[in-house]
């Protein structure tokens, strides 16, 4: 029965001859800054697993409890660590929720998992967990820790780095190669991709791996480049957006006549360009401010007499008061504005045009014996209207009644022809209008 057991004693001689004759200087650099970033997320998870450990508590408060829950975390994430492999391989085969595969997440998870073990029934079942106070502390307890140097940085990143290690079994964020000597490590770690690097920016103390100094200088703000709107100019990358709005020449701005009309934008240092060439237009706009009722037309021949009487003066205004005052100025010496009036039709042609092409249709009217027909009174010339008004009574038309009513009417009724287009049938009208 004790055979096995004298087999297992035979197995690390030779795992021990193996070691001995394999590599043994191992390239321990990693990703700074990804151990940077795991160092710090530590010290708030201790901070959240000692506060909840107390809460509720009389006797015992975070920083009496921080030291035993430092280790009890240290060792649970480094056993967790270990474990990632295999505990990833039973995710991907049994679980459809994404897990992300970057170490500063999945250490993350690993320590909230270790600060939940930690909590009080307290802190359990009264809402502790979603009160503000709760942040607040944490928050405290945090400041706390590093005002008093517990568990220093350098520290921290030690354990770190032991944890990607462990992590990272895709060797993405260290470096996994080893070495027979030492001379073969040396002439390997000043070219190694994960070897620390400091920026070389001016003003810039980053610290960071070789394989991310391109993403470094991409966004590192003491980097000098050239103005982002192509002026001649170059500074660091922090300071472009104030350059850009404030004093770059090729910013765009806003014609100075943009009030008056002209929505051009333009750089800066072309300013003075743009009202050279757009002087004719400039002009226009002035004039359509000071003629509101002036046709295009009119201003345009406004604007060519105004630029010859003095086109150098008005090239040198820079704005609109300015080529306003000149404008005016210089149309007190030309004289008014000279306006093409649109041709109109006389009313009096249109009249008497009218007049003549009109034909009168006299409708028949059935009346008694003694009436005639009434003719509609046409236009005619005024003195024809006053002559015959002076004649003329007020004609009363037939109206269908009783027969008393008629025979009155017939008696008092004299029936009066209106006057018409020529002469003579007003005056034939006007005699059988006084025989009757």
């Amino acid at each position: 029965m004790e055979l096995p057991a004298i087999d297992v004693e035979v197995v690390p001689e030779k795992f021990e001859d193996v070691k001995v004759e394999g590599p043994s200087f191992p390239c321990d650099l990693f990703d700074t800054e990804v151990v940077h970033k795991i160092a710090q997320a530590l010290l708030p998870g201790l901070a959240s697993a000692c506060v909840d450990n107390t809460t509720g508590g009389l006797f015992r408060s975070p920083a009496s409890v921080a030291v035993d829950i430092r280790k009890e975390m240290v060792k649970y994430l480094t056993q967790r660590s270990e474990s990632f492999v295999a505990e990833s391989v039973i995710l991907e085969g049994g679980s459809d929720t994404e897990v992300s595969e970057h170490p500063f997440d999945i250490i993350s998870d690993v320590v909230d998992d270790f600060a939940s073990s930690k909590r009080n029934l307290f802190s359990r079942v009264s809402g502790w967990l979603l009160s503000e106070r709760r942040e607040d502390r944490i928050d405290d307890f945090v400041q706390e820790m590093e005002i008093n140097g517990f568990w220093l940085l350098d520290r921290r990143e030690a354990v770190a780095q032991t944890l990607l290690k462990n992590i990272d079994f895709k060797n993405t964020f260290h470096c996994n190669m080893n070495f027979g000597s030492a001379e073969e490590l040396d002439e390997h770690s000043p070219n190694c991709s994960f070897r620390s690097i400091n920026c070389m920016n001016e003003g810039c103390y980053s610290s960071f791996c070789a394989a991310h100094m391109e993403k470094h200088d991409s966004v590192c703000p003491f980097k000098i480049i050239p103005c982002e709107q192509h002026c001649s100019e170059s500074l660091i990358r922090c300071e472009m957006d104030r350059h850009c709005i404030t004093v770059c020449p090729m910013k765009l701005v806003n014609c100075h006549f943009y009030s008056i009309g002209c929505q051009s934008t333009v750089p800066h240092c072309m300013v003075d360009q743009h009202q050279s060439d757009n002087l004719d237009s400039h002009l226009l706009y002035v004039l359509q401010v000071t003629h509101k009722d002036v046709s295009a037309e009119d201003l345009k021949r406004r604007v060519e007499q105004l630029k010859e009487l003095s086109p150098n003066e008005l090239a040198e205004a820079k704005n609109v008061r300015s080529l306003t005052s000149k404008v005016k100025n210089l149309e007190s010496t030309l004289g008014p504005l000279e306006v093409t009036v649109p041709k109109t039709e006389n009313k009096e042609d249109t009249e008497t045009e009218n007049n003549e092409n009109t034909e009168v249709t006299v409708p028949k009217i059935e009346n008694k014996e003694n009436t005639e027909v009434i003719v509609p009174k046409t236009e005619n010339e005024e003195n024809i209207e006053t002559e015959n008004r002076k004649n003329i009574k007020l004609a009363v038309p037939k109206t269908e009644n009783k027969e008393n009513t008629e025979t009155e009417n017939k008696e008092n009724i004299e029936v009066t022809v209106p006057e018409t287009e020529n002469k003579e049938n007003t005056e034939t009208t006007d005699s059988e209008a006084h025989s009757s």
